[in-house]
C-alpha cells in the first residue's frame, strides 16, 4: 500500500469523521465541560502537532538511518527530510490531530464526574515514580540488553520522558478526566496498531527482526509497534487534557493571568 494511501485512509478519513462529529456535537448543544475550556482546544491541538514533529522526527531519523525500520522507496513520493519520508511527518501531525479530536469528541460524549476535583499528590508521585522506573529499565535494555530489545528500549527511553513530566504534574488531573482519557488513549492504539499490522502486511514499512523481540501479534503486528502507538497516544491525549484542564491553570500559578481565561 503507497503510504500516501494509508495516510488518506487511516488518519485523513477518521480525522474528517471526528471533525464532523464535533461540529454536530457543538450545534447541539454538546460543548466540551467548562473545566476543560480553559484554553480553546483546537489551537492547543494543533501546538501538540508542532510540539510531536519536534520531538519525534530526531528520534525517528536515527531510527531509519540505524535500520530498526525502513520504508519501500517505491510506495513513497521520493520527498525526504533527513532519513525520513515526507509521509512520515504527516504521519505524526496526523496522528495528533486524529486524537485530539477524538479526545474531544469524547470529552463532550463523557462528561467529568460530578464529584469535585481533589489533589492527589500520592498519586502523582507513585505514577512518575513509575515511569521513572520504566525509563530506567529501558536504559538497561540499550546497555546491557541483547540486540532483539534495541527498538524496545530506545522507544521506551523516548516515549517515558514526557509521560513522566505530564505525570508528575497532574496524573490526578488526568484520573478526574479518565472517561474520555482512556477511551481515547485504549481506542486509539488499538486503532493505529491494526492500521500499521495491515501497512506491515502490504510492505509500506518493515521492522528490522534483528532488533525487536519478536513477539508478533497475529503473525503481523511487533510487539513494539503497539508499545509505540500507546506511547503517542498517551503523549497526545495526557498532553491536550492537562492544557486544556482549569485544575491545570490553577496548579501553574506563574502563568500570565493575561493568558488564563477567566472563570
Amino acid at each position: 500500500m503507497a503510504y500516501l494511501a494509508f495516510l488518506s485512509i487511516f488518519i485523513g478519513i477518521p480525522a474528517l469523521f471526528f471533525a464532523v462529529l464535533n461540529a454536530l456535537l457543538r450545534r447541539k448543544g454538546a460543548p466540551l465541560p467548562s473545566s476543560l475550556r480553559a484554553w480553546p482546544a483546537t489551537p492547543v491541538v494543533g501546538a501538540h502537532v508542532l510540539l510531536a514533529l519536534l520531538y519525534t522526527s530526531p528520534w525517528d531519523n536515527f531510527l531509519v538511518a540505524t535500520k530498526v525500520w525502513w520504508y519501500d522507496p517505491d510506495l513513497v513520493l521520493g520527498i525526504t527530510f533527513g532519513y525520513v519520508p515526507l509521509e512520515e511527518y504527516l504521519f505524526f501531525a496526523g496522528q495528533t490531530v486524529l486524537l485530539g479530536l477524538a479526545l474531544l469528541a469524547a470529552a463532550r460524549l463523557m462528561p467529568p464526574s460530578e464529584l469535585a476535583f481533589r489533589s492527589r499528590p500520592r498519586l502523582r508521585l507513585g505514577s512518575a515514580g513509575l515511569a521513572l522506573a520504566i525509563w530506567l529499565y529501558a536504559l538497561i535494555l540499550l546497555g546491557a540488553g541483547s540486540p532483539q530489545s534495541r527498538y524496545l528500549g530506545l522507544e521506551l527511553a523516548w516515549g517515558i520522558v514526557p509521560l513522566s513530566i505530564q505525570l508528575a504534574f497532574g496524573a490526578d488531573i488526568l484520573w478526574f478526566y479518565r472517561r474520555p482519557v482512556l477511551w481515547t488513549v485504549l481506542a486509539g492504539t488499538l486503532f493505529l496498531s491494526l492500521a500499521d499490522a495491515i501497512a506491515i502486511h502490504t510492505g509500506t514499512w518493515t521492522i528490522d527482526p534483528q532488533q525487536s523481540l519478536g513477539v508478533v501479534f497475529g503473525g503481523i503486528l511487533p510487539l513494539e509497534e503497539f508499545v509505540f502507538f500507546l506511547l503517542t497516544a498517551a503523549m497526545v491525549v495526557f498532553g491536550v487534557t492537562l492544557v486544556i484542564a482549569r485544575q491545570s491553570h490553577r496548579r501553574v500559578r506563574w502563568i500570565p493571568s493575561s493568558l488564563r481565561r477567566v472563570e
